[in-house]
């Protein structure tokens, strides 16, 4: 018998499974919170309509007006409160996080040793982000929508617009909003991936990606600019506020998604890039 051992091969392909990974960033204080505060905004929302005052008959409905009437008001309000910032948070939060977090408790450089590929240790991390991203943004509506039905009804979805839509159907297109906002957000993830693999401070990761959203908010409502507006990240994000009329109209949440996903791809392939040559030893 030769007294030679041979050491096992390590597969590349299985090194860090999403399913290791995505439990490592549920038990992470940071998730946990983000999750809480989601759900608890709903609660937050009705107990502010609640206790406030009313105030003077208007001529005409707004969206708190609206959101008082039913569910599904409640819950595109909920949507619209959150979707230009607490949304964009929550999105750089995973993906700004994910890789400088390890940087910073000085854990990356053994993960690399583990040894796992580069490009492998960012995929699975912005697969893990995007799976979070996706459950909070959807557990919002979700949440919204429970909680509005109990406190305004299960009437119809009355858009500023006057048309209405049969509890049901609104509730699909309130479900059906808030994955467009996730398509939507794509160019905050790829963003926040790209500091995030760009610094070992992943408060400056975070704090960069929703900076940026709202320069481009500013500038979006600069009309001076006309076009070039269009090309702005943020210059969609309202654009499913279609979903609540009668007949949808997509071509504008056709060009929102397709903005954020060139946005997307081009940061995220940036974000591999420079995490593929960066020196982790320092």
């Amino acid at each position: 018998m030769s007294g030679t051992t041979t050491q096992p091969t390590v597969r590349m392909d299985r090194t860090l499974p999403i399913r290791v990974e995505l439990r490592r960033q549920l038990l992470r204080r940071r998730t946990q919170v983000a999750f809480g505060l989601i759900a608890a905004l709903p609660v937050i929302l009705w107990f502010a309509f609640t206790v406030a005052p009313a105030g003077p008959p208007s001529g005409s409905l707004n969206l708190v007006d609206l959101a008082k009437s039913s569910g599904g008001n409640f819950a595109v309000f909920a949507l619209f409160a959150s979707a230009s910032f607490l949304l964009v948070v929550v999105v750089a939060l995973f993906f700004g996080d994910t890789v400088a977090a390890e940087a910073s408790w000085s854990s990356l450089r053994y993960l690399l040793a583990a040894p796992i590929p580069r490009a492998r240790l960012v995929r699975q991390k912005a697969i893990v982000a995007a799976v979070l991203s996706f459950a909070a943004i959807v557990l919002l509506p979700v949440v919204a929508l429970v909680v509005g039905s109990i406190a305004y009804g299960v009437g119809d979805l009355v858009s500023p617009t006057g048309e209405s839509l049969s509890f049901w159907t609104g509730a699909g297109r309130v479900l059906l909003g808030a994955v467009y906002l996730f398509l939507y957000l794509g160019w905050v993830a790829g963003l926040a991936l790209l500091l995030s693999v760009s610094t070992d401070a992943p408060l400056g990761a975070v704090g960069g990606t929703v900076m940026v959203a709202i320069v481009s908010q500013i500038l979006d409502q600069i009309t001076a600019l006309e076009g070039l507006r269009d090309y702005l990240p943020t210059h969609y994000g309202t654009a499913w506020a279609n979903l609540l009329a009668t007949d949808v109209d997509w071509d504008t949440m056709t060009r929102g998604v397709f903005s954020s996903l060139i946005y997307a791809a081009v940061l995220g392939g940036l974000a591999v890039w420079r995490f593929t040559r960066k020196d982790i030893t320092s």
